[in-house]
Order: C-alpha cells, then sequence, then structure tokens
C-alpha cells in the first residue's frame, strides 16, 4: 500500500476522529466511551487493499484479457494513432492521463506487450526476450497499433465506457476484443491471496479452435511459446490449477566434444540458462569446459566438453541439474463479475468465442440501423425533391409554419417507409442545397437506394446466420494475419531422467567392512568406488542383513561388511549369489536374487532370521553371471561325500524374501570358487519409443530386436551419415533418424544419392567398417542429398524419368544386387542413369534366405536342455528346476 493511501486511510479512520463524550463534571463517561479494536480496522483495510490489487492490478479479466494498465496502454494508443510510430515516452503519458500508475510501471507493461509480437508494431530497441536485454529508454523507441490490434480490439459504439479516475475523460471498462487475446499473449500476476498464470497458445490453433466451437466438434488446445523448444503437456489439466507442464531446451550435438543448444525454454533466458550451467558445472553435477554464447536473433549456446565426458549423459545431465528443463506450473485464474475466477482454457476460449459472435452480431445491428436510416432519409430526400415540396415554404413567413409545411406534403408519399418521419428527418431536408436539388438525378438516388437495400438484407442474412459469419471472420484473421505464426514449440514426451544415473561421480567412496563404516571421508580406508553426493550405497553384512543408505563422509552401517557398491535402483540384471547357514549349526542354503524396490536406511534380513545364522559365500554379478563352486565339509563319521559341485546355474532367480535350496543339513568347512560364470540372463530386448525418441526395456514403441552386451544398433541419418553403437538407454536421437536397428555385421547397406557436383545419382552398396566411427557415405559436397537407402539383402527401386518433349521413358527397375557388387564405404557406386529422374521408389525387396546361426544361448545350457527344466519367469529371467 503506498503511503498517500496510508495517510488517506489513517485521516479517516475512527480511531483518529474518536472524541469522548463528558460528563457534568467534566469526566469521560464510561458508557459514552465507544473503541474500536485495530484488529477490526486492519481486516477492513486488508480487504480493500486485496481487491485493488486482484482487480484493478494483478489479474487479467476474462472479456478482453487485458489488466486495466494493459487496457488503458492501447485505448492511448488508439487515440493517439494516426498510422505514424508515436515515441513509447508520448504514450505513456498519455496513458497517465486514466490513472496514475507511474511511468516505469506503464512503460514496462508496454515493452512486455509489444514483446509479444502481437498487438503492437515496435520500432527501436525493444529488449531481447531470448538473452533477457531490457528495452531501451521509452524516449527512444516508438510504437503503433498492428493492424491486427486495429481488426480486432476496437469498436466504440459497443465499448462500455466509465469515467476515469479524476472524472475528467472516458476509459473503456472492456475493450471490445474478437480475439482470445489472453490465451494468444499468455499471463500472468501475483495479488493478495493468489495468483494467476496463463501460457501462451498458438495464434492458429486459436482460430481452428474456436471454428471448432462453433461448429460444435470438440476441440484441445496446448501452450505454445516464442522461445520454442520442447514440452510435455500429458499433465497440462487444461491450464488449470494442478497442472504441470515440463519444457525443455532443445539440445543436439554438434560433434564428439560439443553440444549446441538451439531453443530454450518458456520463462528462461540466455543468460540464466548458461549461469545455471555453470553452477552445476561449479557443484560437480556435470562437467564441461566452456560454455560460449553466440545469440544475436536465434539462440546458439555452444557447450564444450572436456575429451573422454559422454555428450548423451551430458545432454541428460543438463535437463537434470540445470534450467535446460524447467517445470511450469499453469493456473487460470482471471477477472469475471468482479471476482476471480479459476477456470481452464478451454472455458476461457468457449468465453471468447462466444463473446466473439456476441460482439459481432452487435456490430452488425448497428451497422443495420445506421443502412436502414441511410435509406430512410435518402427515401425522404427523394420524396422531397422529387415532388417538389420545397417549394411549400416559398410562402411560410414563420420556422415552425416551414415545418408545417414540409410535414404536410409528405404525408401522401411515406406510407412505404419503415418508420414515422420526425422533426429531426424534416430538419435535415431544410439543410439541403439549392445546387443539390438542382442536379438532383432521380436514377443515381433510386441505385443508391437499390445498393443500400442490397446492403440491409445482406447484413440481415448475417444477422441471421451469425455462427457463419463468425466462422467466416475467424477464417479471414486466419488467412490474413497467421503466415509466420505457425507452432514453435514441439510437444513431446518426457522420459523421467533419473539424476542418480546421469550425475558426474566426482567423489570416491571409501570403506572400512572390519569396523561397519562407510564414506567419501574415510581415505585411509579401502577405496570402494567413485560416486556422487546423491547416490545411494548398498551393503550386505555377514550375519545375512542388507541395507541401502545415502552416501555421506562417514556413517556407521554395521561391522563385518561382505559387499558394498553404489546402488542403482530398478536394476534387475545384477545378481546376488549367496549361501549361508541357519542358525548357529543349522542347514545351508543357496539363493539367487536381485534387490530392486527398497526403504532406504531399513534393515532387510536375506536369511532366515535364527540367530547365529551366517553368509558363507557371497558375490554380486552385474550380468546375472552364475559360477561354479566346491564345498568341502568338515569331516563326520557318518559323512561319506565330504567334497562336491554346486553350479549357480542350476538354480533359479528368486527374491531376496526367498529361503532358497538346501545345499547340506552337514557343516560346512570351506567354499572354494572352481570357475567363473557365464551370464544366466536372455539377451535384453530393446525397443525404440518414437513418441520420446528413446530406448527403452519396457516394452514402449518399436521393438529393435534382442542384444546381447556385445551386439550394437546400426543409425542412419537423412544428412547420410551412418554408425553403430552399444544400445543404452541415455542414448539421444536425432531428428533426422531414418534407421534404427540391430546390426547384422555382414548386412550390405544399399542407397542411391544424389552428388550434385557432378549433377548426377548414384548407387552404392557397403558394410560398416569401423564400428567406433561415424561415417559419411554419401559425397561430401554440401548439398548432397540421400534419396534412398535399405538394409535389406535383395533391395529393389523403381526409377521414373522425367518428359522430355514429351516423351516419357518406360521406368527403370534396379536390384541392387545386380547393378553394383559390395564396395567400400567411401567408394563413389555406379551412375545410376544419364536420363533426367523424376522420381525414386523403394519396392518390396527380393526373398533372402538367412543362413541359420546357432542358438544365441550359453553352449553349456544348449547341452543341458535335455537333462533339466528350463523356466523362463515373467520378467525374462532364466533358470532351471532340477528333477
Amino acid at each position: 500500500m503506498t503511503e498517500e493511501e496510508l495517510n488517506n486511510l489513517n485521516e479517516d479512520s475512527e480511531l483518529n476522529s474518536y472524541e469522548p463524550e463528558l460528563d457534568h463534571n467534566g469526566l469521560e463517561s464510561a458508557e459514552a466511551e465507544t473503541i474500536k479494536k485495530v484488529t477490526g480496522m486492519y481486516e477492513d483495510w486488508f480487504l480493500e487493499y486485496a481487491s485493488y490489487v486482484i482487480l484493478e492490478r494483478a489479474v487479467p479479466a476474462i472479456e478482453d484479457g487485458f489488466k486495466p494498465v494493459q487496457r488503458r496502454i492501447m485505448h492511448s494508443m488508439k487515440e493517439l494513432d494516426d498510422g505514424r510510430y508515436n515515441k513509447v515516452a508520448n504514450i505513456v503519458g498519455h496513458t497517465m492521463q486514466y490513472h496514475p500508475h507511474g511511468d516505469a510501471s506503464i512503460g514496462d507493461a508496454m515493452v512486455q506487450v509489444g514483446q509479444k509480437d502481437l498487438l503492437i508494431d515496435t520500432q527501436g530497441n525493444w529488449g531481447n526476450i531470448l538473452t533477457g536485454d531490457d528495452a531501451a529508454a521509452s524516449r527512444y523507441i516508438e510504437a503503433r497499433l498492428s493492424k491486427f490490434a486495429l481488426d480486432v480490439l476496437y469498436s466504440p459504439k459497443i465499448t462500455p465506457w466509465q469515467l476515469s479516475y479524476d472524472g475528467r475523460r472516458n476509459e473503456p471498462i472492456n475493450l471490445p476484443a474478437k480475439f482470445p487475446i489472453l490465451l494468444a499473449q499468455g499471463g500472468e500476476g501475483i495479488a493478495v491471496g493468489l495468483s494467476t498464470k496463463i501460457l501462451p497458445h498458438n495464434f492458429i490453433e486459436l482460430i481452428d479452435a474456436s471454428i471448432k466451437i462453433l461448429k460444435g466438434k470438440p476441440f484441445i488446445i496446448y501452450p505454445d511459446f516464442v522461445t520454442a523448444g520442447i514440452a510435455d503437456i500429458s499433465n497440462y489439466n487444461d491450464g488449470a490449477r494442478g497442472g504441470r507442464v515440463r519444457v525443455r531446451a532443445r539440445i543436439s550435438q554438434l560433434d564428439k566434444t560439443t553440444l549446441v543448444i538451439k531453443e530454450i525454454p518458456f520463462s528462461t533466458t540466455t543468460t540464466t540458462l548458461i549461469d545455471s550451467i555453470l553452477k552445476a558445472n561449479e557443484k560437480g553435477k556435470i562437467k564441461v569446459k566452456k560454455v560460449e554464447d553466440n545469440t544475436s536473433s536465434d539462440v546458439e549456446i555452444l557447450i564444450h566438453l572436456p575429451p573422454g565426458v559422454s555428450p548423451d549423459k551430458t545432454i541428460d545431465a543438463l535437463y537434470a541439474f540445470t534450467s535446460c528443463e524447467v517445470s511450469i506450473a499453469p493456473l487460470g485464474c482471471v477477472i469475471q463479475n468482479n471476482r476471480p475466477l479459476f477456470t481452464g482454457v478451454s472455458d476461457m476460449l468457449k468465453q471468447s468465442t462466444e463473446r466473439t459472435v456476441d460482439l459481432l452480431r452487435q456490430e452488425l445491428i448497428i451497422e443495420l440501423n445506421e443502412l436502414e436510416e441511410q435509406w430512410h432519409f435518402s427515401s425522404l430526400e427523394r420524396i422531397f425533391i422529387e415532388n417538389r415540396i420545397y417549394r411549400r415554404i416559398e410562402e411560410e413567413e414563420t420556422w415552425e409554419g416551414v415545418i408545417s409545411a414540409i410535414d404536410e406534403g409528405l404525408k401522401p408519399f411515406t406510407k412505404h417507409l419503415k418508420r414515422a418521419v420526425n422533426t429531426d428527418d424534416i430538419l435535415r431536408l431544410t439543410e439541403i442545397r439549392i445546387k443539390r436539388i438542382s442536379r438532383f438525378d432521380l436514377d443515381k438516388a433510386q441505385e443508391k437506394l437499390d445498393a443500400l437495400e442490397g446492403d440491409i438484407e445482406k447484413v440481415k442474412y448475417n444477422i441471421e446466420h451469425i455462427i457463419d459469419f463468425t466462422i467466416s471472420f475467424f477464417t479471414t484473421l486466419k488467412e490474413k494475419y497467421g503466415k509466420g505464426r505457425e507452432r514453435k514449440t514441439e510437444l513431446r514426451s518426457f522420459d523421467n531422467i533419473e539424476a542418480t544415473k546421469v550425475v558426474l561421480r566426482n567423489q570416491k567412496l571409501y570403506v572400512n567392512k572390519e569396523e561397519g563404516f562407510i564414506g567419501t571421508a574415510l581415505r585411509k580406508d579401502e577405496y570402494l568406488a567413485d560416486c556422487s553426493d546423491i547416490d545411494d550405497v548398498i551393503v550386505f553384512l555377514r550375519d545375512g542383513s542388507m541395507i541401502v543408505s545415502k552416501i555421506e563422509e562417514k556413517k556407521f552401517v554395521g561391522k563385518d561388511i561382505i559387499h558394498a557398491a553404489v546402488f542403482n535402483k530398478n536394476d534387475k540384471r545384477t545378481i546376488y549369489n549367496m549361501i549361508y547357514r541357519d542358525g548357529k549349526a543349522g542347514a545351508s542354503f543357496v539363493k539367487r536374487f536381485n534387490v530392486s524396490g527398497i526403504t532406504r536406511d531399513k534393515v532387510y534380513d536375506l536369511t532366515q532370521e535364527k540367530p547365529g545364522s551366517q553368509v558363507l559365500y557371497f558375490s554380486s554379478n552385474p550380468n546375472g553371471e552364475a559360477e561354479v563352486v566346491t564345498i568341502l565339509l568338515r569331516m563326520l563319521t557318518n559323512v561319506k561325500k565330504l567334497k562336491f559341485d554346486l553350479d549357480f546355474a542350476d538354480l533359479l532367480i528368486k527374491g531376496r524374501v526367498s529361503k532358497g535350496n538346501t545345499v547340506t543339513k552337514y557343516p560346512i568347512k570351506k567354499i572354494e570358487l572352481k570357475e567363473k560364470g557365464i551370464s544366466t540372463l536372455r539377451p535384453r530386448k530393446v525397443w525404440f519409443d518414437d513418441t520420446v525418441h528413446r530406448l527403452n526395456v519396457d516394452g514402449r514403441g518399436e521393438l529393435l530386436g534382442e542384444f546381447k552386451p556385445e551386439d550394437r544398433l546400426l543409425i542412419i541419418t537423412q544428412s547420410g551419415k551412418i554408425k553403430t553403437i552399444i544400445p543404452e538407454l541415455t542414448t539421444h536421437f536425432d531428428d533426422d533418424v531414418i534407421v534404427l536397428e540391430k546390426w547384422i555385421p555382414n548386412k550390405p547397406i544399399s542407397c542411391i544419392y544424389f552428388d550434385p557436383e557432378k549433377d548426377k545419382y548414384f548407387v552404392k552398396r557397403f558394410l560398416v567398417e569401423s564400428v567406433n566411427k561415424e561415417e559419411v557415405f554419401i559425397s561430401e559436397h554440401p548439398y548432397s542429398r540421400l534419396e534412398i537407402v535399405s538394409t535389406d539383402y535383395r533391395p529393389v527401386a523403381e526409377i521414373v524419368f522425367a518428359k522430355i518433349k514429351g516423351v516419357e521413358k518406360e521406368p527403370l527397375t534396379v536390384n541392387f544386387e545386380e547393378f553394383i557388387s559390395v564396395k567400400g564405404i567411401k567408394a563413389q557406386g555406379n551412375q545410376l542413369s544419364s536420363d533426367k529422374i523424376k522420381l525414386i521408389n523403394l519396392l518390396e525387396s527380393l526373398p533372402y534366405e538367412e543362413e541359420i546361426t546357432e542358438n544365441e544361448m550359453p553352449q553349456d545350457f544348449i547341452d543341458t536342455v535335455d537333462e533339466k527344466t528350463l523356466t523362463i519367469e515373467e520378467d525374462g529371467q532364466i533358470g532351471f528346476n532340477l528333477e
């Protein structure tokens, strides 16, 4: 509250005007004493101030989408509009006639509207929303109303007016906006006890949605940001309270050591984005060498990486730890009937569309009345002149006589008129000049009346078909102003990035197994692994207990640690093999299990919870390896076989709470590793989800195949680049990827490309020669063009030739296998044809029988399938039941 407002309130308060009543002795009467409590006054004042802030400053009106200061700016610009640019300082001063907002606040509000590039045509330095640079001073920059604003915002005859704060001028209560300005521009504000945040939407999509509303069709609208970027609107919630929109920068890999950001998230600038990257680097979350800002009219931020740093992992880390990904909580709040209304964007658009229909109807009714008035007076004028009624006034000596004479003269001819003749009509007839009467042309007068009647019928038709008229109005707006306003923000679902998987592990984890301490400060003890401050550690103790805890500098987890490692949540491929003794003298059991979902710092018992239980053998296996161990028993009189082997591959992988299988009921003296095992897990199935452009193992999208650790993924792009990679779930893929499949080394790649330097099409077949290198397989000319590419064994293409002097050559069918042999990846290839080519189509490939390959399962599994029962569990893991 301003100091002036406080002073006014204090002057009017009952506390300051309190005068006690005195009795006959001049003493204050206790009965007459009336005191109003300060809490009551504060409550009244607070409500008044809150109402003022909500209604007059922070929240836009649903009718036109403007806050009061914005509305006054637009009204002032209309009053000053003469087609030329006005200094912003002049517009600011003119706006202060309607309310003393203050020149700074008016200037800032005007710059914000101008930067939206919709209602204000700007000139000069209006700042940069990409870099966050401020606009120049208001005396240096200029503005005028855009043509779009003139078309949709103003119509004085249907505008409701009110007096300005000092009563000297009229200002609009609401502008007759015939377009959803608020949804197109977006808006936000913080008031007392509430706030609003309405995201901007696409101009063309809003018009299309309004047309659908008028046609009674379903519609849906999503945000579109001027900063572009990529948005996940799966939880948008129609822009109402409780929704959430995630927006990401567009990051791509320029080369092996450089990332480039071309688009930034809404609500950020290049400055704040770079600051967040540098802070993450300082905290060790990511590792970057240098950041360059080359932004001018377009965003270009170069992130240089040190050698050996993964670009894919860094991209995920940028999304996880910097402003390259922001989460925005929309909150639809507007003013309707002088009170705040919480609603969604769909309802806002419906109300805006209905209001547009009503405003257009009002304008048509006013236009109809004006046309009918023109027709009425034109008819009177014709009667007045054609029937020489003006001669009746020559002998009249008084004004009343003149009026009466004209009235009497008109009566015989006015039966066809649409309304009665009044005094104002007669007064207008007396103002007709003699010159006009002398040059009156009856035919032209009739033509004018016929034209007016045509216009009247047209307006009446539009009123009767107001919905069709409104649809035509929106269609015209789209055709007139829609060019260049296509969607900028790409809508895509995001995968949740687990921070622990992408964080830079820049700390070292140590363990004191005997004493039971673990942490990053135990530098004199045993080194365990690299870690980060957000990682968890999993610890197994000799007594058969397990705990997962947050990594700290030093923490006691329990004495006699047998295994500790950085914990990866939801890791089902790491299998633990364990043999334990049940109690002090019980039988021994063997089990295989994985650990996925856990509660942090909760102690889990992996045995049968009997006192004295002890782990006799333990191993951790990243790919489910199953070793063979030799069991040595203590010498007992009734035990004949004191030594035997145990193959963990014979056991099913179960949950950690399982009891396990019995090894022996006799005491075990020693357990020795006989031979290391191979993985007992099936090759991992990998899918590609085109919605999020990421690999996954959850069955979403297209199945790429089953991958063993040594298998690779083949990637071919439209730009003619090819490479193979190990399929990691953190891999990022460019938008121009056209081939993504499991790589078969001896399977040739066939393609046709155009070389602009030689102005010819070439055919080539080749094999990938370097598995760890990205190569270009078409010519290196910048305008080379890849026409088709195929990874089939025997592809076939159809060549359609262009007409030459009206003659078209028969299409050519090309069998790649016969046309060219397999050559090196850098070979030019064979020329396709010397004739002018119109079109190249890839046809169905010829049949090919692949050679039957050996079963992908380990050989020792194959040898024992007949003796054991193979079991495949729901999660894809395998094991054998011993009979």
